[in-house]
């Protein structure tokens, strides 16, 4: 039975060089879940669906190879294909790196006491930090990912 959808299903699909890398770092970073997709993937090779050099182990399970989610742990996900149901992002494999400024980024509302513990927090987890901004309307952190995306914490 699949649990009833959250109001809004939606997925963000940011492109990536190493998409299990920014899902293990992006599900950490915002306390979300890497999707399980293992049976979905299993299924499909068995029924030739699926060549074997699309996939790879990820987590001692198999994967797709060129795309993985995360999402929320609160929200719903179909149980036989694991795909989420709620809030997701979704990274997919791209053979060009970044080469410019993002034109969508995340803002992390850690909140003003927790801000640079938050910042620390990210740091272990592989992001770096661009700049910190104090300005009249507000003080916030620049960061980026691992693979030089930016986002914000606040």
């Amino acid at each position: 039975m699949i649990p009833t959808p959250t109001p809004l299903h939606w997925k963000l699909v940011l492109d990536a060089a190493d998409p299990h890398t920014q899902a293990d770092f992006w599900a950490a970073a915002l306390h979300y879940e890497v999707e399980d997709n293992s049976a979905l993937v299993e299924r499909l090779l068995q029924l030739g669906a699926l060549p074997g050099a699309a996939t790879v182990e990820f987590h001692g399970r198999p994967a797709f190879r060129d795309l993985i989610a995360v999402r929320h742990p609160d929200d719903p996900f179909d149980e036989d294909t694991g795909t989420g149901l709620g809030r997701r992002l979704l990274f997919q494999r791209v053979p060009e790196p970044k080469t410019v400024k993002n034109r969508l980024h995340l803002d992390l509302h850690a909140g003003r006491e927790r801000r640079d513990a938050e910042v620390e927090r990210l740091e272990g987890l592989g992001a770096k930090v661009l700049r910190r901004v104090q300005e009249p309307s507000g003080a916030w952190v620049v960061m980026s990912d691992p693979e030089g995306n930016e986002f914000c914490v606040q």
